[in-house]
């Protein structure tokens, strides 16, 4: 008896341990290492994330967005970037994350205003990505200050 209480207790462990990633996990990964590499200032693991067809409303491409990305991380010594209601459409190969993100930062000055953040924004994001060869990657980004109900085409 004890055998087969041994393996069903094993059966069941190994069971619940196997969770199969959903498409919606994956994309999920994607923008939430996106995330960690932003706050990293890491321009290459954000641009490993890109599809090389990235092309933007706001007219950048995938050769172009690296300029975006270095000048805002060069204005801004420290970024947090905290992600909110975060809302992935899968279809076949195509996907869609509709989420927000509050920036915060803070310049080293060496006072002790360096310890609360300074607000960079809120931002509304619209993304749709692709399901390639090597995985989920950002086909097309859009953003918008949220408050400002204009789109100024960058965080």
């Amino acid at each position: 008896m004890r055998p087969v209480v041994t393996l069903l207790l094993l059966f069941t462990i190994a069971t619940l341990g196997c969770h199969n990633e959903t498409e919606q996990d994956k994309v999920r990964k994607v923008i939430t290492d996106i995330q960690k590499a932003a706050e990293e200032k890491n321009v290459k693991k954000i641009i490993n994330n890109l599809s090389k067809t990235y092309m933007d409303p706001q007219g950048f491409n995938y050769d172009t967005i690296k300029g975006l990305l270095l000048g805002y991380f060069f204005q801004h010594p420290k970024i947090s970037a905290y992600i909110t209601g975060l809302e992935i459409s899968v279809d076949n190969t195509f996907a869609k994350a509709v989420f927000q993100v509050v920036l915060t930062g803070g310049g080293k000055t060496g006072s002790a205003a360096d310890m609360v953040p300074e607000s960079l924004g809120i931002y509304a994001f619209v993304v749709e990505m692709k399901k390639e060869p090597d995985g989920w990657k950002v086909a097309s980004a859009t953003w918008e200050r949220v408050g400002d109900g204009k789109n100024k085409g960058g965080p």
